[in-house]
């Protein structure tokens, strides 16, 4: 009887095991169904607010992506370094945009000679240059239409103030810079100058303006084929004076220029807000900060201006070696 009671006694516990387990069970499937209800709610919420703020920035990065894609670029000769070109550039050309309804992209290349190609390769609509004057380039059919109201700039060949080069066929032989194979004032008609003078030299192509008068001051060249403009401004910015070895007649400022495939409309919208910019006063304020970025002695502006001023760039090819075209 005892072993019995022992034996009956198991089942009676085991009986009240089985009947809490399904209660632990439920109580454990309420709590992980709450806290998996509660993670869902978490999880849809942190989606919605994902959806919430990421879905409009990406519809905003989306439009500005397809508005990108529909700009027409424009592409400014690297006068400057790439820094100083952009700050000059950008609020120009996105004022531009505002103004006429048409949008603008800059494009720049890491140097003028980069920039250029992008022009001839047709990846550019419009431009501020002087590189489209020759022959063989007019057929490309760009027009000007304005140009900065700066004073007509000379092809230079420069020397530090304190160099002992004294005259042109002092710097025989010797390494002189340049901006580019493309600057036109500042390489083609200096160094065709050197051509015409029988004065070899080795010819440093340091890819803008800044860096060649950065070579010459650092004593790595004993002269530049300089733009008579950037020399100005470069000596006022940098207090190192130049002494001037040669100096050509004077060329107009750069030119604003436009693509044949531009239709009409844009074309002279895009014109109008260039050659209008200073009438306002968000204009005029960007073109004062311009004009200090480039040690410009008066604020300049955009004035119209057409092919007829520009005769001198022809007159140039009209003599220059063929291989400065």
């Amino acid at each position: 009887m005892p072993a019995q009671a022992a034996r009956g006694s198991l089942p009676g516990r085991a009986t009240f095991r089985t009947r809490r387990r399904p209660i632990q069970v439920l109580f454990n499937m309420v709590v992980i169904n709450e806290r998996t209800l509660y993670e869902q709610k978490e999880r849809n919420f942190s989606e919605m607010a994902r959806k919430r703020i990421y879905l409009p920035l990406l519809a905003t990065l989306l439009m500005a992506a397809q508005q990108q894609a529909n700009a027409y670029n424009f592409s400014p000769v690297n006068q400057y370094n790439l820094a100083v070109t952009a700050a000059v550039w950008n609020p120009i050309i996105n004022y531009v945009s505002k103004t006429s309804r048409v949008p603008l992209s800059l494009k720049l290349g890491r140097t003028s000679a980069d920039t250029t190609s992008y022009v001839l390769a047709k990846e550019v609509d419009f431009a501020f240059t002087n590189h489209l004057f020759a022959p063989e380039r007019r057929r490309l059919g760009w027009k000007v239409f304005g140009r900065r109201d700066l004073p007509p700039v000379r092809a230079q060949i420069v020397a530090m103030a304190t160099s002992n080069v004294t005259s042109l066929s002092a710097l025989s032989g010797s390494d002189v810079a340049f901006p580019g194979p493309e600057a036109l004032i500042a390489y083609k008609a200096t160094y065709a100058h050197l051509l015409k003078d029988n004065i070899p030299v080795n010819v440093v192509f340091a890819g803008n303006m800044d860096a060649a008068f950065t070579q010459l001051a650092s004593g790595k060249v004993a002269a530049v084929g300089a733009n008579s403009q950037l020399v100005e401004g470069y000596a006022r910015r940098e207090g190192k004076p130049f002494k001037v070895l040669w100096s050509s007649a004077p060329f107009n400022d750069l030119a604003l220029m436009v693509s044949p495939r531009v239709p009409k409309e844009d074309a002279d919208s895009v014109a109008d807000a260039f050659l209008h910019m200073d009438e306002t006063e968000e204009g005029r304020a960007i073109l004062d900060r311009a004009s200090k970025l480039i040690d410009s002695p008066t604020r300049f502006r955009f004035v119209r201006a057409s092919e007829d001023d520009y005769q001198a760039y022809r007159d140039f090819f009209g003599t220059a070696p063929l291989s400065l075209h």
